[in-house]
């Protein structure tokens, strides 16, 4: 099979995230967070806005315009489908 999302592997490593999200939500500045959070939309918006120029590109391609290693691309392109759908 091709490389790609596992969607079974992805739902457990967010279940993990949101588990480990909150225990630094106990201990985290609400500021970071906040600034973390706003990051994260701001990269999602440049993954989206690549796309839109080179469509079907793929997880090496995003990785490499934005500075980003190949799994956090993977995580952005996965993100990005989802909210598609």
């Amino acid at each position: 099979m091709d490389e790609g999302v596992d969607p079974t592997h992805m739902c457990q490593s967010l279940v993990h995230k949101v588990a480990q999200s909150k225990q630094l939500l106990a201990v985290a500045d609400p500021a970071i967070l906040e600034f973390f959070e706003n990051w994260l939309d701001e990269l999602e918006d440049e993954a989206m806005a690549y796309l839109k120029k080179h469509p079907g590109a793929e997880a090496p391609a995003l990785a490499a315009d934005l500075g980003l290693s190949k799994s956090g691309a993977d995580f952005l392109l996965a993100k990005i489908n989802l909210q598609k759908s």
